[in-house]
């Protein structure tokens, strides 16, 4: 009788585990075992009517501002061009191609025109000495900053093949500084012209209102109009030393750098309290 009783209790014990295990579901977990919650983003992400019109509404309106300010804002990017060349020690001068959209809309892209100067014997080991002394600087560093090690490491080897080219092949360099500054200047353009593309694919389809997601907008391509000719007066800085500078100006810091202001802006704005959230 014990042993019968015993095994009873023994087997509603077994099937009630069961069942709890089964009424609960297993949750992701860390590797601490913490609980792994839901991004907050995902969990208000409510795809409904309302915020695909607003979506398509602010793509269509702010690409339709943008065309039609843009020849404007070559307008003010040729000033602020020419007054950078007037007020700092640059040898360079003005130069402006024209570009046509449409046949209503055509601008002129300013850029800076610079005679290409091949890096000398003291630019060449200077730049050698510097790359080598951060490699070397990139030991140190201790573990918890082993993304800085290797990222540091990585932006390296970008001048070191630009040594490396200038020692064995200077003269067959293909690129001058007017052909990269009117790149940059367009490769900026052809940027800040998908920043609504780009928000409203990521930013426009959350529940922030139309407000937010209209300020946010306007505000990165605010900063990246206001952002590009100082970008590009930096450059004209280091390149009218040598080209050597040129493949560190145009991988690391030219739109990559435009780029990840543009995630900024994002991220920043993905903090923002969604619509839906506030009226819960």
């Amino acid at each position: 009788m014990d042993s019968s009783g015993s095994s009873e209790c023994g087997e509603r014990a077994a099937t009630g585990l069961g069942v709890s295990k089964v009424a609960d579901p297993v949750r992701p977990r860390g590797h601490r075992g913490g609980v792994i919650v839901m991004h907050r983003a995902l969990a208000h992400f409510r795809l409904g009517p309302m915020n695909l019109v607003t979506a398509i509404f602010v793509f269509v309106l702010f690409s339709s501002i943008w065309l039609v300010l843009l020849p404007k804002i070559c307008q003010f990017w040729a000033r602020v061009l020419a007054l950078g060349i007037r007020v700092l020690p640059l040898r360079a001068e003005l130069g402006l191609t024209q570009h046509h959209l449409t046949s209503f809309i055509s601008f002129d892209i300013p850029y800076l025109r610079m005679e290409p100067v091949l890096p000398s014997p003291l630019a060449w080991w200077l730049t050698c000495g510097i790359t080598l002394a951060l490699f070397a600087g990139s030991f140190p560093l201790s573990g918890k900053l082993i993304p800085v090690r290797y990222l540091l490491r990585g932006i390296l080897l970008v001048p070191t093949t630009a040594l490396l080219y200038f020692v064995f092949l200077p003269a067959r360099f293909p690129h001058t500084p007017d052909s990269y500054m009117e790149g940059l200047v367009t490769a900026g353009i052809a940027l800040i012209s998908v920043i609504p593309l780009l928000f409203g694919l990521t930013f426009y389809i959350f529940d922030f209102g139309f407000l937010k997601k209209a300020s946010l907008t306007a505000i990165a391509m605010t900063h990246l109009v206001l952002f590009l000719p100082l970008q590009v007066l930096l450059q004209a800085l280091f390149l009218q030393k040598t080209v050597l500078f040129m493949p560190v100006l145009y991988i690391i810091f030219g739109m990559p750098v435009n780029i990840l202001i543009i995630i900024a802006f994002y991220s920043w704005g993905m903090t923002w309290s969604f619509r839906s959230a506030r009226n819960v």
